[in-house]
């Protein structure tokens, strides 16, 4: 019987190594034995003021595969390139028909990623990501959760001077 197992691989060749698996298991059918190679990613939509949509791995170096587990296969499949090993070791230990689902689930539906207010505390430090202050570190100083807006003290020319930003604009 067919079980989900997830196997390591080098982080950013997820689709690489998904699509070697495939090619692999059409050119050796195993019998019927090995499934279906999944790279688990959901469409990420950002509402940062402006709604932002993109592809975001879910599991970054990870990718599920379905199969029958016999040494045969674990041999055949750890030796596609970039493949490290079975989460589990010697042993692999399938995922939960629920593990199975809830990656399902999150892949159809999407994940929505929003900022609150409560995700900015004044005095806290946060990285400036996008605008003219790109790369400045900076000092919460004011949150408005309405405007979305921040007010914080950036050192510009050695002077801590307050610059006005997006919650888009800034990572914690």
């Amino acid at each position: 019987m067919k079980q989900w197992y997830v196997l390591q691989i080098y982080a950013g060749y997820e689709e690489q190594v998904k699509a070697e698996l495939d090619s692999r298991i059409k050119e050796n059918d195993q019998g019927g034995r090995l499934g279906t190679v999944l790279v688990p990613a959901a469409k990420m939509k950002q509402m940062f003021g402006a709604v932002e949509e993109k592809d975001q791995q879910l599991f970054p170096g990870y990718v599920l595969i379905e199969l029958e587990m016999a040494p045969e296969l674990v041999r055949f499949v750890l030796s596609t390139p970039r493949v490290l090993r079975f989460l589990g070791g010697k042993n692999p230990i399938p995922l939960s028909n629920k593990e199975v689902d809830r990656v399902l689930e999150k892949i159809k539906g999407g994940v929505i990623l929003t900022s609150d207010k409560d995700d900015f505390a004044i005095d806290s430090e946060i990285t400036v990501e996008d605008g003219p202050f790109t790369g400045f570190v900076g000092i919460i100083e004011k949150v408005d959760a309405d405007t979305k807006k921040l007010t914080v003290k950036v050192s510009i020319f050695g002077r801590m001077t307050p610059v006005e930003l997006r919650f888009d604009q800034v990572k914690k």
